[in-house]
């Protein structure tokens, strides 16, 4: 499992240099990703390095599953009431067309949700700060951890369990 880490780094050289430590420590690039304010990013940060999470993709898995169960429970009720004439078929179809829904509606919730280290970290952000978002495992976490302290950035308080398989 892999565990999302934040580091609060001073400037972009800063960055630069822990990223580059975080790489030499076994962490992929895939898993590296730099959050700053807007004119930062925009000015300095490549796009493959931007953190760009939103609730969306998981959201939308939830409102699948809870879409699905509801039209699936729907369309059961309605093949018990007879004079409606609904068959176990449009049961069927009233999950599918319940998971559509609720997919669509989470993900469009879930993408208005701001990225969580965004939210915690704002004041870092707002400041001038670099933060550096790494995701990895225990093992590569007890290497690279050090390794980017030692560049000098600035370990913040946030673990947090990434469903990401990067």
């Amino acid at each position: 499992m892999k565990i999302r880490h934040v580091y609060s780094t001073t400037d972009l050289d800063m960055a630069r240099a822990a990223m580059n430590a975080a790489r030499h420590a076994g962490i992929g690039e895939e898993c590296l990703m730099l959050v700053a304010r807007s004119d930062i990013e925009l000015d300095a940060i490549p796009n493959e390095h931007k953190e760009a999470d939103s609730d969306a993709i998981p959201g939308a898995i939830k409102g699948m599953a809870a879409g699905a169960g509801t039209g699936l429970l729907l369309g059961l009720i309605a093949v018990v009431f007879t004079p409606l004439g609904i068959t176990l078929a449009g049961a069927g179809i009233a999950a599918l067309a319940g998971a559509g829904i609720g997919g669509f509606a989470s993900a469009l919730f879930g993408s208005a949700l701001p990225d969580p280290v965004r939210q915690k970290f704002h004041d870092e952000i707002a400041a001038g700060r670099i933060l550096l978002v790494t995701d990895c495992d225990d093992a590569t976490q007890r290497v690279a951890g050090p390794a980017i302290e030692a560049t000098g950035a600035k370990p913040l308080p946030f673990e947090h369990a990434t469903g990401t398989l990067r």
